[in-house]
């Protein structure tokens, strides 16, 4: 949806927002809906007006009107995210109505927007970093992992199903069979109580177990283990590393392995330091999110929480009487989340602000490249104005670039003796300390994205 700022006196702004005519169209037709629901015409049931009927009893113009005004407020906070702009009042529109539904309309909202933040010096902010060792039993694990790759599966005669273990079974629920299922025991294929019920069952064994529905109800199922067979591990050895990789040592694949594992470890210290470097900047700057954009961010939030459940095939209410949780508790850890997520934003937009930085079309498609896009895919995407709309979260990731290199690393202990410092400091009274006035305090987040 097509919009340009233009920026007012002081914190003020005005958004003209151009709606394309496939939205107007679809505006008029669900308002043609709902007043068709409402309004009483004689001769017609209420619900069952045709719309030529409603229009000339009630003019195109009430359509219309019904049309802007059940869709403007959508329309707005749509424009203003794309324009990353974060209202703090509802704003004042202007507009005409439109005078037909197969034409683009366009309209402009007039509001105070949240003040940019003066970002406080992070180059003086201490900001703990994570020392991690390299786990020999994450190297063990990935060697066992390639040992089942090629291990030989021989029959398992004389005791029960253990993890690890391949078994056949059936599965038999109201009268319904599936037969020769091959199952990994303990790979997570099957539910867990089910998996549950196949250990210590022999080959020619059965046993009836229960598992709980989205509604809370439990449904039967008869587990048979069938046949039992386990997995015979070859020896850890240069075959191995010749038969499971493309080393010809043991020792070269096993250093591969490290490298790979010491990578992801770094890149996950890394996102961890970033996300601390640009909370304790948050922390030391005056960043105050307005209601309403906290409130839009929040009910985005919630709709984009709903509908992973929905596409997961999870209904909203089990969901609540599944985990416990109550609307309210999830409505107030995601404004937790809306909060922090802003409160980023907006000191991420002021650094790059404060040093000037921008994203030119060269650095979009570098970017593109590098995550693998090919040319044509890339040239398509500038084509149809993607650039643009990437253009701002890069500029901010630039910003927070700047922010993890120049503030100052400290290891783990450094950063629990410091807070032991603070801790002690605020338990020592001082005169005045019960009566503290207008002290002015730091909002501090409570730990998105997503994102």
């Amino acid at each position: 949806m097509p919009a340009q700022v233009e920026q007012l006196a002081g914190d003020r702004v005005r958004l003209t927002v151009e709606v394309p005519a496939e939205d107007v169209h679809h505006a008029v037709q669900h308002a043609t809906s709902d007043l068709a629901a409402r309004v009483k015409v004689p001769g017609f049931r209420v619900g069952k007006v045709p719309a030529k009927v409603l229009v000339q009893r009630i003019g195109k113009e009430r359509v219309y009107e019904e049309a802007v005004e059940s869709h403007i407020g959508g329309w707005f906070w749509n424009a203003a995210a794309e324009t990353r702009i974060q209202p703090t009042e509802q704003p004042r529109y202007e507009y005409e109505l439109p005078q037909s539904d197969d034409a683009a309309w366009r309209f402009t909202a007039e509001f105070p927007v949240q003040p940019k933040p003066e970002p406080a010096d992070w180059t003086t902010l201490e900001v703990p970093r994570l020392e991690i060792e390299l786990p020999a039993e994450a190297v063990d694990a990935q060697l066992e992992a390639l040992q089942r790759t090629v291990a030989e599966v021989v029959a398992a005669d004389g005791r029960p199903a253990q993890e690890g273990d391949v078994a056949i079974v059936d599965l038999v629920s109201d009268g319904e069979a599936q037969r020769d299922l091959v199952v990994e025991v303990g790979a997570g294929r099957l539910l867990e109580e089910i998996e549950a019920a196949i250990v210590g069952l022999g080959a020619g064994e059965s046993r009836d177990v229960q598992y709980e529905l989205a509604d809370g109800s439990r449904h039967p199922v008869s587990v048979t283990v069938k046949e039992l067979r386990e997995k015979v591990l070859p020896p850890l050895d240069d075959d191995l590393a010749r038969a499971a990789s493309e080393f010809d040592t043991l020792d070269e694949l096993r250093g591969d392995i490290e490298r790979r594992i010491r990578e992801q470890l770094d890149e996950e210290i890394d996102r961890r330091f970033r996300a601390a470097a640009v909370d304790e900047l948050v922390r030391a700057t005056d960043v105050k999110p307005g209601r309403l954009v906290v409130e839009a961010r929040t009910r985005e939030l919630v709709n984009g929480f709903v509908h992973s459940l929905q596409s997961r095939g999870i209904d909203v209410r089990s969901y609540f009487q599944l985990t416990g949780q109550s609307p309210e508790e999830l409505e107030r850890r995601l404004r937790g989340e809306a909060v922090l997520s802003i409160a980023r934003e907006l000191v991420l937009e002021a650094v790059a602000d404060k040093l000037g930085l921008e994203v030119t079309d060269a650095e979009i498609r570098a970017d593109l490249l590098e995550a693998g896009e090919e040319e044509a895919d890339i040239d398509d995407f500038f084509a149809e104005g993607g650039a643009d709309r990437v253009r701002e979260s890069l500029r901010m990731r630039k910003a927070l670039d700047r922010i993890a290199a120049e503030v100052k690393p400290i290891s783990a202990e450094q950063a629990a003796e410091r807070a032991q410092q603070e801790a002690a400091r605020a338990s020592i009274w001082t005169p005045g300390q019960e009566n503290p006035g207008a002290e002015k305090t730091l909002w501090t987040p409570s730990g998105r994205s997503n994102p």
